[in-house]
């Protein structure tokens, strides 16, 4: 009986934290979209120019006379509180793989084939206007999803939709993570420094190591983690990919399983039953403290290390991270007309990719995926809904910002970028937002 609890306790905590998940990413998202006007206004205002110099003033951490290193606020934010970025979307998706939306493959072949058609279309579609040109290492932008944004244009929505559908977005929203982070890796990584990255590898295989001796303290793999992240900064391999490595190092198994913490928690009721307890508190009994403070740490070492991580970082990614990124890089001055950004072969594949060719993709693999017999729609969803999600998902934002500034080191290019994916995801979330209230909800769903 107490095995059973113990095992539901578990399972409540991993639920929490998923719910958890939801709510400060949609609270979250609805921060960044107030980050985004404010970094517009000042970018636009007489502080413009303070703005962008204040993001080049260099910070320097200097450990002794030997060792010290230094980046540009804007470097600390896109390579360091970046990398934290991709630590949590690291974590979010192991735990998905392990427990979630991607545990299995009948819960996850839907939404990994519409991320899947939501990658790929977008990229054809700019390939298409860009290929052979300056303007061709873009491809990558209309890739991505903002699953901050797109859960905080959701919430807006509020029980207007079903429930499911927010799933459904966050298990895509995930998987396209996945993919962006392979895209970063493999295609927008500078000259490779092999002693760094061979180093960085050492680390890596090191976290690994103590994990499966089962080292459960997370300020090793915290202490690890931060090497790691150093030597990825010079290695050539862009550093959040770091955040995602050591994502994948972190224990998912507690210090202590659920049988161990039956027979610790029923030793321990046996001793306080001992004690005085009719009418003496703890207070008053210092055995009674030591035996409830043994509880209590047994609890918190039958938490698994990963979800603690997570649950620690949430608040921190979600109402830190990504409206700090958004002040840095949205802060782009509005002195090129719309005609012109839509004029040229770089802002229109941007905005047909994310605004049509995401819609595009995800709504035509997810047809494919049913009609093949290896994807089911939920039964309390209609195509409509995958429609205006996939409208949704057009949001590119912080993901599109962040390839923006991997793939172009011309601030021209960089501006009409920034520009379009600003106006895309402006059209996709508008787009979105009408095509789910005027879908009706599906009668005697489940």
């Amino acid at each position: 009986m107490h095995s059973s609890a113990n095992n539901q306790s578990t399972l409540n905590y991993i639920q929490q934290t998923a719910k958890k998940f939801l709510d400060r990413e949609t609270a979250g998202g609805l921060l960044l979209i107030v980050a985004t006007i404010v970094a517009l206004i000042i970018g636009n205002s007489q502080w413009a120019n303070n703005y962008h110099h204040f993001l080049m003033d260099e910070i320097l951490i200097k450990f002794s006379e030997y060792f010290s290193f230094g980046l540009t606020i804007e470097e600390w934010i896109n390579d360091g509180l970046m990398a934290v970025f991709f630590l949590v979307a690291g974590m979010e998706l192991k735990r998905e793989i392990m427990v979630g939306e991607l545990s299995s493959f009948r819960k996850a072949s839907m939404p990994i084939m519409a991320a899947l058609g939501g990658m790929i279309v977008p990229a054809v579609i700019f390939a298409s206007f860009n290929a052979g040109t300056e303007t061709a290492s873009g491809w990558g932008i209309p890739m991505a999803t903002d699953i901050a944004y797109s859960l905080g244009i959701i919430g807006l929505l509020g029980k207007r939709i079903p429930a499911q559908l927010k799933v459904f977005l966050v298990a895509l929203a995930i998987a396209d993570d996945l993919g962006a982070i392979l895209v970063i890796a493999i295609f927008y990584s500078n000259e490779i420094s092999w002693l760094y990255l061979g180093s960085g590898a050492a680390v890596f295989i090191i976290l690994l190591l103590i994990n499966r001796k089962g080292v459960k303290g997370l300020h090793w793999y915290v202490l690890g983690g931060i090497v790691l992240w150093y030597y990825f900064l010079n290695s050539g391999v862009h550093p959040t990919i770091a955040g995602v490595l050591f994502a994948i190092t972190i224990p998912v198994k507690p210090k202590l399983d659920s049988k161990l913490l039956k027979d610790r928690t029923d030793k321990n009721l046996a001793e306080l039953e001992k004690t005085d307890i009719e009418t003496r508190d703890p207070m008053q009994d210092i055995r009674q403290r030591n035996i409830l403070k043994s509880m209590k740490k047994d609890a918190q070492n039958s938490r698994p290390p990963l979800l603690k991580l997570e649950n620690s970082l949430i608040n921190f990614n979600a109402f830190f991270i990504l409206p700090i990124f958004a002040i840095a890089n949205a802060g782009v001055r509005l002195d090129v007309s719309l005609l012109e950004v839509a004029s040229t072969s770089l802002g229109l594949g941007i905005l047909l990719g994310l605004a049509i060719g995401k819609v595009l993709g995800i709504s035509i693999f997810a047809f494919i995926g049913e009609k093949m017999g290896i994807a089911e729609l939920h039964t309390s969803l209609r195509w409509q809904h995958i429609i205006g999600i996939g409208l949704i998902a057009g949001i590119g934002f912080t993901m599109s910002l962040f390839i923006t500034n991997l793939a172009f080191g011309d601030p021209g290019l960089e501006k009409i970028s920034k520009i379009s994916i600003l106006l895309a995801s402006l059209i996709a979330a508008l787009g979105g937002i009408a095509t789910l209230l005027l879908t009706k909800p599906k009668e005697n769903s489940e």
